[in-house]
């Protein structure tokens, strides 16, 4: 699994997934309905199942199991960053007909970004073992402070190290024009406020890769299973988001199941010398919180007036 050429031809399959995306589909610059974001979230899912089955098939039910685990439990800790991405778009008023384009070029990021970390996390694991419980003391205090936490944070991009920078060298415009991460006038170059958003949405996902990518390595030490569950996650984050934007935030007892889902993981890889946990139990177990969460959501929701603003309409 981990020869060149399976690592060659699995990212040849996702740039032409992602070129088609960009040029073909999305040619045009519209604003995406629930409707469209259904459909594409359904194809990503089902594309990330089939891929399953190929593992499945290829390798065998153990790697199956562990990507599957790998995608579940990076695909539920990536709602997080819908709500931040909600809270930049919001903070920023970007239209939503240029939203699919930043998130776009922002996963894109986040898979060299993803891609790189894994490398390093496995290379490190495999050399220094004792890794595994600074991992695991890692996830248990990032469990620990996701459960004392009431939701996301108020934005202040002006405190982003890399906004700062931009604004401080570079001319930024105070208007998109026309979806453009760059413009000219006069003969000079601008940033426009567009660029200032992907740079958000760059440096957060930073810090949820921190998280996430070793909740992952806890599941499996398999550089190609780690980084394709994870891609595969990353590829239906745009439609998940345009999907659920205007409904995610009612799912406000998540963040307490992702932090037990981060202890859970978090005590697996911390234990992992003296008991050994069938990956198909730690599967349930994550599948199980997941649900908890979610339907003592929806059995107690949370008041109209709490709920934060939905997308920027244009």
């Amino acid at each position: 699994m981990n020869d060149v050429l399976f690592w060659i031809i699995f990212n040849g399959f996702v740039l032409l997934l992602l070129g088609l995306d960009l040029f073909v589909f999305h040619r045009k610059e519209h604003e995406v309905k629930i409707k469209e974001a259904l459909l594409w979230s359904l194809f990503w899912i089902l594309l990330s199942l089939g891929f399953n089955a190929l593992i499945y098939y290829w390798q065998g039910p153990g790697p199956a199991l562990e990507f599957l685990t790998g995608y579940l439990i990076e695909k539920s800790l990536s709602v997080d960053n819908l709500f931040v991405f909600i809270m930049i778009f919001s903070y920023f008023k970007v239209p939503l007909k240029f939203q699919h384009k930043i998130l776009f070029w922002g996963i894109i990021g986040a898979l060299v970004l993803r891609g790189i970390f894994i490398l390093v996390g496995v290379a490190l694991i495999a050399k220094f073992h004792f890794i595994i419980y600074i991992l695991g003391a890692f996830l248990i205090f990032t469990g620990i402070k996701m459960l004392f936490s009431h939701g996301a944070e108020e934005l202040h991009p002006e405190d982003n190290p890399l906004v700062r920078w931009v604004s401080k060298h570079m001319r930024v415009t105070k208007t998109p024009d026309g979806g453009k991460f760059f413009t000219k006038h006069n003969g000079k170059l601008y940033a426009t406020p567009l660029f200032l958003v992907l740079i958000m949405v760059e440096s957060t996902d930073v810090v949820f890769a921190a998280d996430s990518i070793p909740a992952i390595l806890a599941i499996s030490k398999d550089p190609f299973i780690v980084y394709t569950s994870n891609v595969f996650a990353l590829l239906g984050l745009r439609a998940l988001y345009f999907a659920l934007a205007g409904i995610m935030q009612l799912f406000h007892y998540l963040h307490y199941g992702l932090s037990a889902i981060l202890v859970f993981i978090g005590a697996k890889l911390l234990l992992s010398d003296i008991v050994e946990i069938d990956m198909r139990y730690a599967l349930l177990v994550v599948g199980a919180i997941l649900t908890i969460s979610v339907v003592a959501s929806l059995l107690f929701p949370k008041p109209k007036d709490e709920l934060p603003q939905p997308p920027v309409q244009e």
